[in-house]
């Protein structure tokens, strides 16, 4: 399979060289930042460029993996290609396509991405959706190649997988960015708490998260949630915890 990417950022970044190491035909990349273009061109040796109109015409799969809020302006701009097309979005319908093409779909791996970072894809989930069966087949046999997990979602399980995501991973890695603040300024290191993290979602391998939970909201420890509300000097940081403190007590007490 002959694979175009139009977009460069960290989804990309991730997933392009994945594919490639599975034995697809990586033939060019698009991004309106040339110096993104052109690294990632250069780690996967094929073309690369930031003009619309010289995207290559012979791709069997366009994926587009791009800021939400730019992709309906950039596929109205798109030259018209026979290939299937397919978004990487959680959040972004697959109807979005209907307008501007015949054959689309959806592609999403449901991972944290970095530049910097190295993921192993046989163990991300990726969630496919196509506008015919047929279409659907072959994103699922080219998610197969690159990953152990492959479903079948529709873009209103696919939303609501998205907003699920935002609490598990950004919404918690905003609290560690809290936490590493609270430590940090009192003359400790963020590691101190790296062994409680790890624990933490290890637990969850083999508990449900309300089975999991503990800490002083659970009991309804009022003394200790007053003494650490009172030890917060931003009024807005102790709305969250008073916040989350009392959704907690709510679901256990």
């Amino acid at each position: 399979m002959k694979i175009i990417f139009i977009g460069a950022g960290n989804l990309a970044t991730a997933l392009a060289p994945a594919m490639l190491r599975s034995g697809f035909s990586i033939l060019q990349i698009y991004s309106r930042t040339e110096a993104s273009a052109a690294a990632l061109a250069h780690r996967l040796n094929c073309s690369f460029t930031t003009d619309l109109s010289q995207i290559r015409d012979d791709a069997d799969l366009y994926l587009f993996s791009v800021k939400d809020s730019v992709l309906p302006d950039l596929l109205g701009a798109m030259p018209h290609k026979a290939g299937l097309w397919a978004h990487t979005a959680g959040s972004v319908p697959m109807e979005v396509f209907h307008p501007f093409v015949a054959r689309y779909g959806v592609f999403y791996p449901l991972q944290t991405f970095s530049k910097n970072r190295e993921v192993d894809f046989r163990a991300i989930p990726i969630f496919i959706e196509a506008h015919d069966k047929t279409d659907s087949d072959i994103l699922a046999s080219a998610a197969e190649r690159i990953t152990d997990s492959v479903y079948q979602a529709d873009s209103n399980q696919r939303k609501q997988l998205h907003l699920a995501a935002i609490f598990a991973n950004n919404f918690t890695n905003h609290m560690y960015r809290l936490a590493a603040s609270l430590v940090e300024k009192n003359g400790l290191p963020f590691d101190a708490l790296k062994p409680l993290i790890t624990e933490t979602a290890a637990k969850i391998q083999s508990l449900h998260p309300a089975d999991a939970q503990t800490g002083p909201a659970v009991r309804n420890d009022r003394s200790t949630i007053e003494s650490h509300i009172a030890m917060l000097d931003d009024a807005s940081i102790q709305e969250i915890y008073k916040l989350i403190s009392d959704d907690i007590h709510a679901h256990y007490k």
